[in-house]
This record gives structure tokens, C-alpha cells and sequence, in this order.
């Protein structure tokens, strides 16, 4: 059994997700299994939250969200998760035939011109789509476009130069948008030029790809990679809005779609029980792109990920607990050659690690390693990391991670029952150690 541990230097958060069930009506005439409800167990550590989330679902019921039929996409009012952070709130819309849809965009243009970022992959699918959408019915908005080389490996300070270049060339002033279509690697770039080009300009999240629409396009962090770090350069700059066209999953690899999934499985270990015993029951489901499966799942993500940021925008607690698996899994990602392995299938080895650690420590049971490792399993995910990575490469790298603070490396780890975990430099250095050993090379 996993012990009470109780860290002084800890922050323990417990499965507070449960507190948005009652706003998560599922329609029952539909053939996705859903677990019953599961009770959240009490902090144990007496840590509470000092901001109350305000988290809001302003759309219409989740009986007509529901339904996917493409005959009426395009009419149908999108469902809406409010990222509540004062006066800079936006919301993220989830439906499908968005793009379908030019009020959605056009409300939240507040000048004439806007510049698409977007990359080679998705250009030739949605762009043409996207500036329509953002023109029709307008003639006096102009959109530019700048279309950057696909891939993680190119996150990076000469990629995105290409994108000032194209805002000054076409002499873009405060007043315009910029507007990422892509994955996460664009949603990044984009979000960081748009943070830095004049100071500050506006920008729309338009992401297309799983990992994006349920993580990495919410919250505001932007960035760019160094060679010696992942994600070492950026700035917490939020969006006006984030448009979530479900529809563009059709055209997303199925090597891409099971990346994304690490971050849902992230969202029921750390903090939703429930909703991780959801997706145990329905992954087929999710890996067959059923439409009713994953909109619930996005959705369900997406209210995970804003109640966080709305309270803990810049990281400085709760939100660090969204880099379960992260710390070990960007140093897979950077010894191995950006672009090799995908940010989800890295996060998916460095989970595993992470509650090998924490099972090391005594805080979690030997049933929910296995769970964990079965879950990823079936999400076609992998388990553990390259042969290439050795301890000393996950030691170097890991030593200039972001979460480092005061030369002490905090991880996030489970702790106690499914759905609590804590982020600490509290820990036993032995079992890291011991678990870097198993997981790679001396």
C-alpha cells in the first residue's frame, strides 16, 4: 500500500476534478461506456487551492454537442470551456465543421490583418479553408500567410524568424492577428512571435492535431527549443480564443493520434479518477476515432487543463502537475534528436518512469503501475525509453530542466490513490537513481 507520505516541501493535489461532474452531462442513448461516479478522497497533506476555479461551460447541451452528424455540423453551436483569467478569459470552442463556421473567428479579429502560421503538412488541407472562414462576409480583412517546414526539429529561432520576417515585410501593426494553424509545434511558434512581434500582438489557436487540442493549444505557454533544452525559450502569452475543429482528426496520422493520447491518460492520473477509468473502458474507441468518444475526451481535457491555468497561470504550483512524465520525457526527446520521437510518445516512456518512481518510494500501489502500463499499451503508446538513453544523458539534460529550482530537480509523481499526485524536490535521490538504471544504460 502507498504510504501517507506528507513532504514539508511538497504540493499535494488530490482528484479535485470531480467537482465539474455535475456539469458534464453525457447523453445516455450513446455507446460509450462511462464509469460510475468516484468519489474524491480528502487532501491529505490539508493543501487546498488559493484561487476558486471558476471554470465555465456555456454551451448548449451535451445531447446536441453530441451529435456528430455532418448534415447539421455546420449549424450547430459549438460546446464552450471558459479559461477564466480575469480580464484576459477566453474561450475554447469544441465541435465539429468550425471551420465552417466565420462568426466563431471573425469575432475575436479586431483589425484588418491577419497573418496565418501554419506548416507544409497542414497548409495544403486547411488553409485555403481557414482564410475563407476568416473573410467571408468581411472584405476588409486581408490575410497573409507564412507556411513553416513540419516537425519538432524545427521549433527553433531560425524557423521562427520566418515568421517576423513575414509580419514586417507585409507591415502588420499592433492591430492585427496571427493565427496558428497546426500542431503544437506551430501553436508554440506562432503564440511566441505573436507575444514578441511589437511588443504584443493578438493571436487564435487553431490546433489540428490531438496533442494540441487537449494540451498544448490551452494556457498560454509559448516557446521554442535550444539544443541544449526543450522548450528553454518562450513567454506565457494567452490566446483570444481557441477553435477546436473535430473534424480535422480525420486527416491526422494514426502514429500522431496515439501521441496525443499521453496527454489525455496525464489528465485521469494526475487529478481526474474518473475520467481515467473512462478511457480504460473506452481506448478502442478512441484509436477507431469514434466522433462521440473523442469529443467527450477533449472536452473533458480541456476543462482539466483550464481549471488548472485559471488557477496557476504561470506555473507556480498546481500547473507544474501538467508535466507529469515531462521531465523524463523531454530528455528523450532532446537526446535523441528533436523530431524523432513525438512529445507524446516520449511523455508516455517518461509516465512509466515516474510512477516506477514513485513506486520505488512507497507512495502508490503495484496495481496502479500495471494499470498505467496497460493503458498506455493499448494506446499504442511506448513504455520505455530509446536504448540509446543513458543515465548520465538523462542527468545532464534533466539538470537544466525548468522545474530545477535552487539546484534541486522537483518531479511530479503519484502519490496514494488514482488521481493524486505531488510536485516535490522532496524525494529519496536513491530512488530516481534506481529508476534511471532500470529505464536505460550506466
Amino acid at each position: 500500500m502507498a504510504s501517507s507520505f506528507c513532504p514539508k516541501q511538497a504540493l499535494s493535489f488530490t482528484n479535485s476534478a470531480h467537482q465539474l461532474h455535475q456539469s458534464r452531462a453525457i447523453p445516455r442513448d450513446i455507446h460509450v461506456r462511462f464509469p460510475a461516479s468516484v468519489s474524491s478522497p480528502s487532501s491529505r497533506c490539508g493543501l487546498k487551492s488559493k484561487a476558486t476555479t471558476r471554470l465555465k461551460v456555456l454551451a448548449t447541451s451535451a445531447t446536441k454537442v453530441m451529435d456528430q452528424s455532418s448534415s447539421k455540423a455546420s449549424s450547430q453551436a459549438p460546446t464552450v470551456v471558459e479559461v477564466d483569467l480575469g480580464n484576459r478569459s477566453y474561450p475554447i470552442y469544441i465541435g465539429a465543421g468550425l471551420l465552417d463556421q466565420p462568426d466563431l473567428l471573425q469575432r475575436h479579429i479586431h483589425g484588418k490583418r491577419v497573418l496565418v502560421v501554419t506548416n507544409t503538412t497542414v497548409a495544403p488541407l486547411y488553409l485555403d479553408k481557414t482564410i475563407s472562414t476568416l473573410t467571408d462576409g468581411n472584405p476588409n480583412v486581408t490575410v497573409e500567410s507564412v507556411i513553416l517546414p513540419d516537425g519538432e526539429q524545427f521549433k527553433n529561432m531560425e524557423t521562427l524568424m520566418k515568421v517576423f520576417d513575414k509580419a514586417i515585410e507585409s507591415r502588420l501593426d499592433r492591430r492585427c492577428t496571427f493565427v496558428a494553424l497546426g500542431g503544437g509545434v506551430i501553436g508554440d511558434m506562432c503564440g511566441y512571435a505573436a507575444a514578441s512581434y511589437l511588443r504584443g500582438v493578438n493571436f487564435i489557436q487553431i490546433p489540428t492535431t490531438v496533442m494540441a487540442q487537449v494540451d498544448s493549444s490551452v494556457g498560454g505557454k509559448t516557446g521554442i527549443n535550444h539544443p541544449l533544452g526543450k522548450n528553454m525559450i518562450g513567454a506565457f502569452y494567452q490566446p483570444q480564443c481557441v477553435l477546436i475543429d473535430t473534424d480535422t482528426l480525420n486527416t491526422l496520422p494514426d502514429r500522431e493520434l496515439a501521441s496525443g493520447l499521453a496527454e489525455v491518460i496525464k489528465y485521469g492520473l494526475i487529478r481526474d479518477a474518473e475520467f481515467f477509468e473512462w478511457q480504460e473502458q473506452n481506448m478502442p474507441l478512441l484509436l477507431a476515432r469514434d466522433p462521440t468518444a473523442f469529443t467527450y475526451a477533449i472536452k473533458r481535457s480541456c476543462e482539466n487543463k483550464a481549471e488548472v491555468v485559471s488557477q496557476d497561470e504561470k506555473e507556480s504550483g498546481v500547473r507544474a502537475t501538467l508535466n507529469l512524465g515531462h521531465t523524463f520525457g523531454h530528455a528523450v526527446e532532446t537526446g535523441v534528436g528533436y523530431g524523432q520521437w513525438l512529445h507524446g510518445e516520449a511523455v508516455a516512456a517518461g509516465t512509466v518512469m515516474a510512477v516506477d518512481m514513485s513506486r520505488r518510494l512507497g507512495w502508490i500501489d503495484d496495481s496502479l503501475v500495471q494499470r498505467v502500463q496497460k493503458i498506455l499499451e493499448q494506446a499504442k503508446l511506448p513504455t520505455s525509453p530509446p536504448e540509446t538513453m543513458t543515465v548520465e544523458m538523462f542527468k545532464s539534460i534533466m539538470a537544466v530542466d525548468k522545474k530545477v529550482a535552487d539546484g534541486k530537480l522537483r518531479l511530479i509523481l503519484l502519490n496514494g490513490s488514482l488521481g493524486n499526485c505531488v510536485f516535490t524536490g522532496d524525494y529519496d535521490q536513491k530512488a530516481l537513481d534506481e529508476t534511471l538504471r532500470a529505464f536505460s544504460k550506466s
